[in-house]
C-alpha cells in the first residue's frame, strides 16, 4: 500500500482541498488543484493508471512519475491513492496527476489537524541554530523557537551571548523532544513547533496567584553562574539571583545546589510575567547586627575573602563584608602585593551604610 496517501474509502472520487477537508464530488468534476482519488488500474514503465470514475482514466507520468518514484515502488494494483489534479486532459484524453504533490498537501492537512488536535510528537532534534531548533516531521523541515522551549531546554546565559546560546542548544542535537505544531504555512513550507504543553494554563494567570513576599517552597530546576533557578508549580519557574542566594559571597551556585533539591524562597518582586526570588531574605540579616556594633572611623579585623576590579573585599564577620579600594594602593598589582586572599588585616571603617549593606574599609598598615 502506499504510505500516507493510501486511502481505504468510497469507489467514487472524491478531492480535498489542500488542508485536508474531504468533499463529496459525486456531480462536479475536479478541478486543477483538487486531489482526487481512486483505485490503480494500471502501472507500466512509463506512468501508473488510475480509475476516476465516473469523469475518465488519471495518469501519474514523466517528470511526475520520476518524482514520485520512491511511494510508486509501493503501490499495487487495487491500491486507493490520492493524487492532485495538475492538467484536465491532455492529448491522450488523461487528467494528469502529481502523487509527490498529493502527498505534500496531505501532510499540511495532517499538520493543520494537528494543530486543532494539539497533537504531541515526539521527534528528534536534527540541528541547532542561535535562534533555536530545527525538526523534521512526516519528510518535512519545522522550526522550533528558542522562546518555545520549556525552562529545563531553555539556554540559560547570563549575557544573551548568541554564541553561548548556540553552544547551549546543540546540546540537544540529537535528543528527543515532545512537541506540538502551532503553526503551519504550506504557501510558504514553514512549520513552526512548540515544546511548552499545550494545555498549559496561561503564565500570566499562574503569576497572579502570588505576590511579592509570600513564602513558598520550590524545587531546583537549574543551576547557572547568575543564580538558580526554582519550579514554583508547573508551568511557572523564577530565578534565585546569586546575590540573593546568601548574605555571605557565593562564587558558584552549582557548589551549593542540585537539581531537584527542594528550597524555601521569598518572592522579592513580580515584574512583566517573571518572579524573582530570594532565599537569604528568609535568613536573619546579619547588617542588623553589625549596625548595632560598628560604627564608622572603628578599627576592625577583616579576611580578604575576593579580588575585583575595584580592590579586595573583607569581610569582618559572617554575611558583613567591605571593599579596600584598589585607589589606596596605586595598582592592582600593589594591591595584591599587601593583601592575600584568605589572610587576615587590620581596617578602618571609612563608610558604613548598614541599611544599604555598604561598608568601605581603609588598610591599616605599611603600604608595599
Amino acid at each position: 500500500m502506499a504510505e500516507t496517501i493510501t486511502k481505504e474509502t468510497a469507489v467514487e472520487p472524491k478531492k480535498v482541498t489542500q488542508m485536508g477537508t474531504i468533499l463529496d464530488t459525486s456531480f462536479t468534476p475536479p478541478s486543477v488543484g483538487d486531489i482526487v482519488e481512486g483505485p490503480v488500474i494500471a502501472i507500466d514503465k512509463g506512468g501508473v493508471f488510475i480509475d476516476l470514475h465516473p469523469y475518465g482514466t488519471g495518469i501519474i507520468f514523466g517528470r511526475e512519475y520520476i518524482a514520485a518514484r520512491d511511494i510508486i515502488k509501493k503501490v499495487n494494483i487495487g491500491d486507493k491513492v490520492a493524487a492532485k489534479v495538475v492538467f484536465l486532459d491532455n492529448e491522450d484524453g488523461y487528467v494528469e496527476l502529481s502523487l509527490k504533490e498529493a502527498k505534500q498537501a496531505l501532510i499540511w492537512s495532517e499538520a493543520e489537524n494537528a494543530i486543532r488536535d494539539k497533537t504531541i510528537l515526539e521527534l528528534p532534534v536534527a540541528e541547532a541554530n542561535k535562534g533555536g531548533l530545527l525538526l523534521s516531521w512526516q519528510g518535512m523541515q519545522g522550526f522550533l523557537p528558542a522562546s518555545q522551549l520549556k525552562p529545563e531546554h531553555y539556554p540559560r546565559v547570563a549575557d544573551g551571548d548568541k554564541d553561548k546560546i548556540l553552544e547551549e542548544l546543540k546540546k540537544l542535537v540529537g535528543q528527543k523532544i515532545s512537541v506540538v505544531i502551532i503553526s503551519a504555512l504550506p504557501k510558504e513550507g514553514k512549520l513552526i513547533f512548540s515544546e511548552k504543553n499545550p494545555e498549559q494554563k496561561d503564565k500570566e494567570k499562574i503569576v497572579s496567584h502570588y505576590n511579592v513576599g509570600d513564602e513558598i517552597m520550590g524545587e531546583v530546576t537549574g543551576m547557572v553562574d547568575f543564580g538558580v533557578f526554582v519550579k514554583i508549580e508547573d508551568g511557572l519557574e523564577g530565578l534565585v539571583h546569586i546575590s540573593e542566594i546568601d548574605w555571605a559571597l557565593v562564587e558558584d551556585p552549582k557548589s551549593l545546589f542540585k537539581v531537584g533539591d527542594k528550597v524555601k524562597v521569598k518572592i522579592i518582586e513580580i515584574k512583566e510575567g517573571k518572579i524573582s526570588l530570594s532565599i537569604k531574605a528568609l535568613k536573619e540579616n546579619p547588617w542588623r547586627e553589625a549596625e548595632k556594633k560598628y560604627k564608622r572611623d572603628d578599627i576592625v579585623k577583616g579576611v580578604i575573602i575576593k579580588f575585583n576590579k575595584h580592590g579586595a573585599l573583607a569581610s569582618i564577620e559572617e554575611g558583613v563584608a567591605g571593599l579596600v579600594h584598589v585607589s589606596e594602593f596605586g595598582s592592582e598589582e600593589k594591591l595584591r602585593q599587601a593583601l592575600e586572599l584568605g589572610k587576615t588585616y587590620s581596617f578602618k571603617i571609612t563608610l558604613f551604610d548598614p541599611k544599604e549593606q555598604k561598608m568601605a574599609l581603609a588598610f591599616v598598615g605599611d603600604k608595599k
